[in-house]
């Protein structure tokens, strides 16, 4: 009934253009040319893979640069864009807000690729499947940022999440891959019946509208019992998407099983769509609810921090460590959505942006880690630095960002978020916020005194038998460019802090919904 009456009224309105004109003006399709960049990829990329594996092996990481490099520039030519009109009949916007997190998602979509190629070839399972599956998972985030319509919002995070169960179950051979791919299907089918059981309320308390502008104005006329459970209901999807506390328990297993080019993506693409998500339907739809789910989310982000950064000090593997990291990271971007002014959502977008290179810097260095040794226990990186520097000197510096090291770039990003927590009187979650900090640092720096204190003699056996490093192999050109570029961005980017803040508050101040908000 929710998904019919909402396409019914969008043929109604299509039906009352007039002619090619008026049909135009209702789709405004301009406004997801970046998508239709990246479409346009992921369709070439499967007709390549049609001529053969020798032929998407050379043929597909071009096209997929050249799809997500346009839809960049395409989303920079958006920018600070006035007179926004809505696209497709209201259900989709391409304001700064959606702009920046689309952003930030091609971004991460980019340099996973880029991290990808050896690992996929070395597997040796389909490059150009690999692609297209990632490219339509890249497809359904761009949209959940920009979507003001329910159903919009509900096939665009279908998209996503069915593209990560294929992507975590993609290397068949390994049971532990099968076995993430089946546990996240499973939760997150859980998470998608729980937000359609949500919005078809929210359909039903507006009459049958389903885009957020009606919904909104429906809850401001109307606060009902059932207004708060399709509140429990959204806001129990939306952590799941970014894996809050109590919903995080599908990301250790995930994480540890699945490709880590997959982790890589969804521990940065995945949670910043889902944190759009968040501040399009929280703040522009559940304004009268304002205070309640402002609380739920305080004790959310409180959980997070505590949980996230305490049970990664017992991890013993890489990959697990960054899950419970990841989980933790999450909880000190809530802080910005909790505070609901212009410096926490600006705080917020450039903690996302920092965390893109920082978090996916990380992981390039464990992937070419894994692919030099085919391990991922911290115990073996034991006396690394005498065999590998760059890994050494990469995966030092991202670590002390997430960690939140001066002058690293994760510091200013840290210090806005919990400098708009002090500023909003959340003294609750930023004390937390520091103490947990603390503790992270602990198990970073663990890391690095693992790579770089051992003596000669205790290094780990896998550093003993180290390979000779050899760049010139298909694939690792493409993963240490990532790397270097991620680092950079990392340890410099911290200089930069001020400007990267200033589009971050152009961010806000240039999506209506927010400065609404705010206001």
């Amino acid at each position: 009934m929710f998904l019919l009456g909402a396409l019914s009224s969008v043929a109604d309105a299509i039906g009352s253009g007039a002619g090619t004109a008026g049909l135009n003006l209702q789709l405004n399709a301009g406004a997801i040319a970046p998508e239709a960049a990246v479409l346009i990829a992921l369709l070439t990329c499967l007709l390549v893979d049609l001529a053969g594996e020798k032929a998407a092996s050379r043929w597909v990481p071009p096209i997929c640069y050249a799809g997500l490099g346009s839809a960049l520039v395409l989303l920079a030519l958006q920018w600070n864009t006035p007179d926004l009109q809505p696209s497709f009949v209201g259900s989709f916007l391409a304001d700064n807000l959606a702009i920046a997190f689309r952003a930030v998602v091609a971004a991460s979509t980019l340099i996973s690729l880029l991290v990808s190629w050896r690992y996929v070839e070395q597997s040796g399972t389909p490059v150009g499947e690999y692609a297209g599956i990632l490219l339509a998972a890249t497809l359904g985030a761009m949209f959940l940022c920009g979507a003001t319509d329910l159903v919009t919002i509900f096939v665009s995070l279908e998209t996503l999440s069915v593209s990560s169960y294929l992507l975590a179950g993609y290397m068949k051979r390994d049971a532990r891959s099968s076995e993430a791919a089946l546990k996240y299907l499973l939760v997150g089918s859980a998470a998608a019946a729980v937000f359609l059981y949500g919005a078809s309320l929210l359909y039903g308390l507006t009459g049958g509208a389903t885009g957020l502008d009606s919904v909104a104005l429906a809850l401001r006329t109307s606060a009902s019992p059932v207004t708060a459970l399709a509140l429990v209901f959204v806001l129990a999807t939306v952590a799941f998407k970014i894996a809050a506390v109590p919903f995080h328990q599908w990301t250790p297993d995930v994480y540890e099983g699945s490709p880590t080019p997959v982790v890589a993506f969804l521990s940065v693409g995945s949670k910043a769509a889902g944190f759009a998500l968040a501040l399009r339907i929280l703040v522009g739809c559940f304004e009268s609810f304002d205070a309640q789910w402002k609380l739920l989310f305080t004790v959310l982000a409180v959980l997070s921090m505590v949980l996230g950064n305490v049970v990664a000090l017992a991890q013993t593997s890489m990959k697990r460590m960054l899950a419970y990291s990841s989980i933790g990271q999450a909880g000190f971007v809530m802080i910005g959505l909790v505070c609901g002014t212009e410096d926490g959502f600006a705080a917020m977008v450039l903690y996302m942006a920092a965390y893109l290179f920082m978090n996916l810097g990380a992981f390039a260095c464990i992937i070419l880690f894994s692919l030099r040794t085919g391990s991922d226990r911290i115990a073996d990186y034991a006396g690394l630095y005498q065999k590998d520097p760059l890994i050494t000197l990469g995966l030092s510096l991202c670590l002390l960002s997430l960690g939140g090291i001066p002058p690293m770039l994760g510091f200013f990003g840290k210090i806005y978020l919990f400098f708009a927590g002090w500023a909003d009187h959340q003294y609750l979650l930023v004390v937390v916020g520091l103490v947990t900090s603390v503790v992270s640092i602990y198990y970073y720096i663990s890391v690095i005194k693992m790579m770089v204190v051992k003596e000669p003699q205790e290094a780990s056996d896998v550093v003993k038998a180290y390979p000779s490093i050899n760049w010139s192999v298909a694939g690792l050109p493409a993963l240490r460019t990532a790397l270097v570029g991620c680092v950079i961005v990392t340890a410099v980017g911290g200089i930069l802090s001020n400007p990267l803040f200033t589009w971050a508050s152009q961010a806000v101040t240039g999506t209506p919904m927010l400065v609404q908000a705010i206001g």
